[in-house]
């Protein structure tokens, strides 16, 4: 899992996608800095852009066949080249005592790549995020933002921002 928080200014970024390919363009752009072992969040309203953006993600770092959304099994479960891939979505969960019996610790403890969709829904259980991510509907496009929460997420941002 990741470390503890960094000690220097987050590193902050906003971009406007104008339509979903430019999104998921992102989503590739932004896969190979990602780390074993980070911990991202993604935040926004429903169709906001959270799913497409991983799937883009995912495709990336070498998921092929069907990428399912986990809104009701809460997980969905990857694994490429002896990487495990975690995407969860906590949207239908009432609060964080709902996950205490779920094995889902686990899952953010060892060298596996977290992803997680309506994070505030479990605020307090999880553990600080490498990288927050907030997609806005703004008119046909999105708006990302994008934050380091560590050092390991503050140089993945700035990899892929500055590449």
């Amino acid at each position: 899992m990741s470390g503890p928080a960094c000690n220097i200014q987050p590193t902050e970024y906003k971009v406007f996608f104008p339509d979903e390919p430019a999104l998921e363009a992102w989503g590739r752009r932004f896969a190979p800095a990602l780390k074993p072992g980070m911990l991202v969040t993604l935040q926004g309203d429903l169709g906001a852009g959270k799913t497409t953006l991983v799937r883009a993600v995912l495709k990336a770092l070498g998921v092929t066949g069907r990428i399912k959304s986990p809104t009701y099994p809460l997980l969905e479960t990857y694994n490429v080249s002896s990487l495990y891939l975690y995407h969860f979505d906590f949207y239908r969960i009432k609060g964080p005592f709902e996950l205490e019996d779920a094995g889902f610790r686990e899952c953010f403890a060892g060298p596996g790549l977290c992803f997680v969709e309506w994070p505030e829904r479990a605020a307090g259980w999880l553990p600080a995020p490498d990288v927050t991510l907030t997609l806005r509907v703004e008119d046909a496009g999105r708006t990302l933002l994008a934050a380091s929460g560590s050092d390991l997420g503050k140089e993945c941002l700035e990899r892929t921002f500055n590449a």
